[in-house]
């Protein structure tokens, strides 16, 4: 049956920025903000699954039936002692030769404050490694399962016979994958071994950035992968029923609910600063925005969308990506204070796709209001 708009859904429908991400942030403060986006995303929510299924079956219908679940608490923060994956991108290195090895396994790690789960991975970490490099250069991969089911790999940077190289290996066994940087862009890799939708859902993705040719440098360059988490008990593997029906937990950059609101990233004023961004899904798109600036640079799937030089002074306010699509985008801020991105697709924020930029010395007082 089809939703019909209630009062109380329409007033949902127009909770405005300022109830999103309008609270204390820059390290203080910072599960209040995630509190308040996740009360305007799903004011009733009892923490369970969300996600773009058939209308009707939306969040609220994935928290009535959460069983064993682990839960999403928007509210708690993370132990002491706890540090953000570092979102810094490292220059490409000046081989043109990368051998490389990774390795399948499966460890129990924690996806947001006081959330752990079985994450099937690469090397020890959710998202898996990401590797760099210019076009031309040669990557040749061993992969090795050290874990307790089948595994592979599946680089989109690759032109391979998938039956040859991305086959799966069992436990102890190893498989050899050479590829060539022929085409720049940001691709993502993954297992590949069915139900492929299970092991990217519960961990198994990464990256591969090939430089353009015509790359210029900038001042800070960072990488954020956006990704979904499907909640299975604590310490277990992601829910597949869950995945099926596209109803997820968490919306996360590089693995960890809201870790740059906990943790600020901290930039100086006038600086250019490259945000690559991809979308590994499984599921959920991505609409990624910096809010209190403009974007002057867009790439997106090998080609700029646009540049200063031939923009005429025009500006783009997000970079619109689908599953295994990625790009960056260029930007700087002007005025010192705390500059959240997000994906704009508002539902997710409060299940952990928020974060903030710290520009400059900023003083931000507890209940001080962002203004947005």
């Amino acid at each position: 049956m089809a939703r019909q708009g209630s009062d109380k859904e329409r007033d949902q429908e127009v909770v405005s920025r300022r109830a999103v991400v309008g609270a204390t942030v820059g390290g203080v403060g910072a599960a209040t903000l995630v509190g308040v986006a996740a009360a305007a995303a799903w004011p009733e929510s009892k923490g369970g699954g969300g996600g773009s299924a058939a209308p009707g079956t939306g969040s609220g219908a994935a928290a009535e039936d959460t069983g064993n679940y682990a839960v999403f608490d928007p509210n708690a923060k993370p132990a002491d002692g706890w540090k953000a994956h570092d979102p810094v991108l490292p220059p490409a290195p000046a081989e043109t030769v990368h051998n490389i090895t990774m390795v399948a396994r499966e460890d129990v790690g924690e996806v947001a404050p006081g959330v752990k789960q079985n994450l099937w991975n690469f090397d020890g970490v959710v998202p898996g490694p990401i590797y760099r490099g210019k076009m031309g250069d040669k990557f040749n991969v061993t992969l090795k399962n050290e874990g307790t089911l089948g595994h592979s790999v599946d680089f989109h940077s690759s032109r391979v016979a998938p039956n040859v190289r991305m086959a799966t290996i069992q436990p102890g066994e190893t498989i050899e994958y050479p590829w060539e940087g022929t085409n720049h862009g940001i691709y993502m890799y993954h297992c590949g071994t069915p139900p492929v939708l299970h092991h990217i859902g519960t961990g198994m993705y990464g990256c591969t950035i090939i430089d353009p040719p015509d790359l210029k440098p900038v001042d800070y360059e960072f990488v954020f992968i956006q990704s979904e988490f499907y909640l299975g008990p604590d310490g277990k593997e992601g829910d597949y029923d869950k995945m099926t029906q596209e109803k997820w937990d968490l919306v996360v950059f590089n693995g960890y609910a809201s870790q740059y609101v906990f943790q600020p990233i901290k930039v100086d004023l006038n600086k250019r600063i490259r945000a690559w961004v991809i979308d590994v899904g499984p599921s959920e798109n991505c609409s990624f925005h910096v809010i209190g600036t403009i974007f002057d640079t867009v790439y997106k799937e090998g080609e700029y969308l646009l540049r200063p030089e031939t923009s005429n002074g025009g500006g783009s306010q997000a970079l619109d990506l689908q599953p295994a699509q990625g790009g960056f985008v260029e930007f700087y801020f002007n005025e010192a204070g705390n500059y959240p991105f997000a994906t704009h697709k508002f539902a997710n924020p409060g299940k952990g796709a928020l974060g903030i930029f710290q520009a400059g010395e900023v003083e931000t007082k507890p209940g001080e209001d962002m203004g947005h």
